[in-house]
């Protein structure tokens, strides 16, 4: 029985991958990949050199920060980045990442088909209303948004992450884990890490995973940003409880998105408590904030824009 119950589950969860249209501008942006060459001087366009003014500064979180059992307390996105972070940021700089690129870890729901692709887009394929700050990272991070991660597929886990089967051969190095084959393609300053949702059956190696993949990154100059799921399909929200003790214990960026749709519609859930509700990147549109999906879009940009201002704006 459970294991008819567990095929049903992922079958769900495939199936959930082909999403349904909004309604105006388009949820299929063009699918880029790209490379980068170390030496890569950041430049940005003279309109956009002064960020706006609510941007963080690098200041020690160590004793400011939420307890991690508190991490329903948490704020959606960070209010101050960490010197930790910032040093993980040099690190990777001096090491030759691009200042301008960022990666997606995830399942199906990190692809740009659903999240940020449309930034990458035509300007009628979203809608700030009134976040126009966020026009300064959308074209800051050009390139990324709409750029298939190598390291986020359909039903992905913290496993499949670092399993170099689930690697494509077409792109990557033979025995290289799609987490490796990302960094060392995309060369970015930070990563979006958005697991745990179909971790849920397999929560005893959840963290060892989530640490070596944490390690990979930082040890590469990489700014790992995790993300809190909104879904609780463990039944206690010890996944997310993981994701933020890390967070704290690491002292990175913690994106903490489950908070982000506790007051929508089921929280932001679909019937099956898993996936979430489905409208357009569309800032400006009530009805469409009633979904979870922008929200996802939003907070994620809000935060990337944090994570970016944090390691570049002086206090």
């Amino acid at each position: 029985m459970r294991k008819a119950f567990i095929f049903l589950f992922c079958a769900a969860l495939l199936a959930a991958c082909s999403p349904t249209k909004p309604t105006g501008g388009s949820d299929t942006p063009v699918v880029k990949t790209s490379t980068f060459t170390p030496g890569f001087t950041a430049t940005v366009k003279p309109s956009l050199t002064q960020l706006p003014t609510t941007g963080v500064t690098a200041t020690a979180t160590a004793d400011t920060r939420p307890a991690p059992q508190d991490w329903q307390e948490w704020p959606v996105v960070p209010e101050k980045i960490s010197q930790r972070t910032l040093g993980i940021y040099q690190k990777g700089q001096e090491l030759g990442n691009n200042p301008q690129a960022f990666s997606k870890i995830g399942d199906c729901e990190s692809t740009p088909t659903w999240f940020m692709g449309a930034f990458d887009g035509k300007p009628e394929d979203y809608s700030l209303g009134t976040y126009t700050y966020l026009q300064a990272v959308i074209e800051y991070f050009h390139g990324s948004y709409g750029r298939t991660s190598l390291a986020a597929g359909r039903g992905f886990t913290s496993a499949n992450a670092l399993a170099s089967l689930w690697a494509d051969r077409k792109v990557c190095e033979a025995n290289e884990t799609p987490l490796a084959c990302e960094v060392r393609v995309n060369r970015p300053a930070f990563a979006l890490i958005m697991l745990g949702t179909n971790d849920v059956y397999h929560q005893d190696v959840f963290e060892k995973n989530m640490r070596t993949i944490l390690d990979f990154l930082i040890e590469r100059g990489v700014v790992p940003i995790l993300a809190t799921k909104a879904d609780n399909l463990e039944g206690d929200q010890a996944i997310n409880a993981t994701i933020v003790r890390l967070a704290y214990e690491y002292d990175i960026p913690l994106w903490n998105f489950w908070l982000a749709v506790q007051s929508l519609p089921g929280h932001g859930l679909q019937t099956d408590g898993s996936h979430l509700t489905w409208a357009g990147p569309y800032f400006d549109d009530p009805a469409r904030m009633k979904s979870a999906w922008p929200w996802r879009n939003l907070t994620g940009l809000q935060v990337l824009n944090a994570a970016w201002q944090g390691v570049t704006v002086k206090p």
